[in-house]
């Protein structure tokens, strides 16, 4: 089977990313609240791909989204086999939680878990994030290695709501804050229409 256009664009794109995160001393992704939905208890399927449930047919509503990076520390080193988890809201603005009535969407994992390469690396298969009651549209990240932890929240670059949210202006700084903050651009050599989101978590260096 060949290479498809897209993995390739995608490889290079992580080479090039890879080679910048060697060479530069990032600054800490800001940490943000793990917020009262995070899973009491993990779902069995609880994969990469979010957008799919095991055992039920169709798709996820919303704008499908790859959502990939890599995880690396202060002096650029990238860090292998470190737990990443997301969640998020489905695209009627609900979590998949008891206290958030258990989602609207049954083909929306709503979390999902992977751990990065040997590379760093990581993919995951979502939906783009929408608003809901008091927030702007965002992604919680928590990422997990032997010696630390971090829980962040990624942003939608562009959307108005932003400009509101409480929680990403508590960031007094700006370049912190605009880390944050990443496009979700429709891949143009992609029929599908699907986007792609690139994440870049850096982390305390040991």
């Amino acid at each position: 089977m060949g290479v498809s256009r897209r993995n390739l664009l995608s490889g290079a794109a992580s080479a090039a990313l890879l080679s910048v995160a060697r060479g530069v001393n990032a600054q800490i992704t800001p940490r943000q609240s793990l917020g009262p939905f995070y899973p009491i208890t993990q779902p069995l399927d609880s994969d990469a791909d979010l957008t799919f449930v095991e055992g039920l047919d169709g798709q996820a509503s919303g704008e499908i989204t790859h959502l990939h990076g890599y995880v690396a520390d202060t002096n650029g080193n990238t860090i292998a086999n470190a737990r990443i988890e997301i969640w998020q809201c489905d695209a009627f603005g609900a979590y998949h939680h008891p206290h958030a009535g258990g989602g609207k969407d049954p083909h929306f994992q709503g979390y999902g878990k992977t751990l990065t390469d040997d590379q760093g690396r990581y993919r995951f298969k979502t939906i783009k994030p929408v608003v809901y009651p008091g927030r702007a549209p965002h992604i919680h990240m928590k990422i997990s290695t032997a010696t630390t932890e971090l829980v962040t929240q990624i942003y939608v670059e562009g959307e108005e709501t932003n400009e509101r949210d409480f929680l990403l202006n508590a960031i007094r700084n700006k370049d912190a804050k605009e880390s944050l903050i990443v496009p979700f651009k429709r891949n143009d050599s992609d029929a599908s229409g699907e986007l792609v989101a690139v994440f870049n978590p850096v982390l305390p260096s040991a």
